[in-house]
């Protein structure tokens, strides 16, 4: 194909197959850009039902006051059902949105290369399927691009523009640009499995199910957790949401990509759960039960709070924002007393000591392992330890009562779970017990969504800009896993991420090179 302007696809009309919800969506972005837009599907009548329902849409718009009734007006007539691919005819841009099937993504291109211009750019909305090979033996694969939008399209920001290894860099820039154009947050990817969000956002889902896999916590407990570090839904939730068929689905595809990597190994409790049946809201039961689309409230554990009036000694170790927070909560919680703590800002570790207590950031390790470290008789390994609150960007910004895992070392004097729990309690926290497992529940996940991030960059995938922009935008993640990584420290969550290792002594949570060199 001839050399393309990036702005050569402005106001150009544009081709649509498929009028499913991915396809109607697309349509009415284009339209509403100024496109003329012809709207095809194979099933008889689909394209015009999608038009009639897409027409209810904009007047609910117009009637929120969010569109005026004459744009809602030109962009309805500028949506256009058509009978054929024939169709597709001087329209300057295909984007295709049907089944999620290589051969299917692949016939219909070929059928369309003898319809189109030799400028028509074919663009993709699959979201795992290799962009190069759905353009291999076509006759201009450099035209060949993925477009993929998120659902619901007229809603969310993020498009990932993906170019395989023929994707001509004009016809990219050129999709990035319509994207701009089209009020959404382009951001470029290379064809590799799961591109960007589907390939980073796998830990949020295997970390929790691992966890589900060892009993460690209840689905209820490891939602509440990742709620509290700014997640809008927990993952057992977020998978009862997307349909547990669909994400283990996704979890196979990616798994395959990478030619099995053990990072990305399939859980056996969804594969239980999706040959149960149980897929979560559209099945009426997954990690919970739902009775009219509405899930049945869960019980959290309510652990005791009673205020630590006993305490004789108070020592805060460690430096930067959570011990900087912990002195703040211990001087509050302590004022009553007349009295506050004492702190040891150079400490090997980040906690607070309360008498013989030692309360303790996890960094990995296990509450049982750093007793043992630590060399504490049995029946006085009092050492708990609790995730790490990534919301906390200073000593003054955690919301009060935010959920907190936390876990007790073996070993422990009878007393120890309560007193973790009361001082956790009374720093603001709202504590949930766990096992003791190594990382607990936020820590481990966020480390491995940054780990997960850091090895995409260093593969060529994406940009650290564009992996924070894909994870806020196209999962609504509260930051980025750059910007987590740029509140903690690459040699803080390569030391987690190495304490996983050498507990569950497998491939999963080796350290990517480039988290290595910034830990260096």
């Amino acid at each position: 194909m001839a050399p393309m302007n990036e702005n050569a696809l402005s106001g150009t009309p544009v081709f649509v197959v498929g009028a499913g919800i991915m396809g109607a969506g697309i349509a009415q972005v284009a339209a509403q850009a100024g496109h003329p837009v012809r709207l095809f599907d194979l099933r008889p009548g689909a394209a015009a039902a999608a038009r009639a329902q897409l027409a209810d849409t904009l007047a609910g718009l117009v009637a929120k006051g969010k569109l005026t009734a004459d744009a809602a007006q030109q962009t309805l007539a500028r949506i256009t059902p058509a009978d054929s691919a024939a169709q597709a005819d001087g329209c300057s841009l295909v984007v295709e949105a049907i089944v999620e099937q290589l051969d299917a993504k692949r016939a219909l291109f070929a059928e369309l290369e003898a319809i189109v211009g030799p400028q028509c750019v074919l663009a993709t909305n699959t979201s795992s399927i290799s962009v190069t090979a759905i353009a291999a033996g076509l006759q201009h694969p450099a035209r060949v691009v993925g477009m993929h939008f998120f659902n619901p399209v007229p809603r969310m920001l993020l498009v990932e523009v993906v170019s395989g290894l023929q994707t001509a860099p004009a016809v990219a820039a050129a999709i990035f640009s319509l994207g701009q154009a089209w009020g959404k947050v382009p951001v470029h990817a290379k064809s590799t499995p799961g591109f960007i969000v589907n390939r980073i956002a796998r830990p949020y889902y295997a970390e929790a199910l691992a966890l589900l896999q060892e009993q460690a916590a209840t689905p209820a407990v490891l939602d509440a957790c990742l709620r509290g570090a700014g997640f809008r839904m927990g993952p057992c939730e977020l998978m009862d949401l997307i349909g547990h068929d669909t994400n283990f689905a996704v979890t196979r595809s990616v798994y395959d990509a990478n030619f099995q990597d053990k990072r990305y190994l399939p859980s056996s409790v969804q594969a239980e759960m999706v040959a149960g049946g149980l897929l979560g809201r559209k099945s009426g039961q997954g990690f919970y039960r739902y009775t009219g689309g509405k899930p049945e409230a869960a019980a959290l554990p309510v652990a005791v709070t009673e205020a630590p009036a006993t305490a004789r000694e108070v020592t805060v170790h460690g430096s930067g924002p959570v011990a900087d927070f912990l002195e703040q909560a211990a001087t509050a919680a302590l004022a009553v007393q007349g009295w506050g703590p004492a702190r040891h800002r150079d400490s090997a570790w980040t906690g607070l000591q309360i008498d013989r207590l030692r309360l303790v950031l996890t960094d990995g390790r296990t509450a049982t392992a750093l007793a043992a470290e630590w060399g504490l008789p049995a029946g006085q390994r009092d050492v708990a330890v609790f995730d790490r609150p990534v919301a906390l960007t200073s000593a003054a910004t955690l919301p009060p009562g935010t959920a907190v895992a936390y876990a007790v070392a073996h070993g422990c004097s009878e007393g120890c779970p309560q007193q973790a729990a009361a001082w956790l309690a009374a720093l603001g926290f709202a504590p949930l017990p766990v096992a003791d497992a190594p990382g607990l529940v936020v820590a481990r996940t966020v480390a491995m969504l940054i780990n997960e991030a850091a090895d995409a960059v260093q593969q060529g995938v994406c940009t650290e800009a564009a992996a924070d922009a894909a994870m806020t935008l196209g999962v609504n993640y509260p930051a980025g896993p750059f910007e987590h990584l740029g509140r903690w420290n690459a040699r803080d969550v390569a030391r987690l991420l190495d304490a996983l290792d050498a507990h569950y002594r497998g491939e999963r949570y080796r350290v990517s090179p480039w988290l290595r060199l910034r830990a260096a």
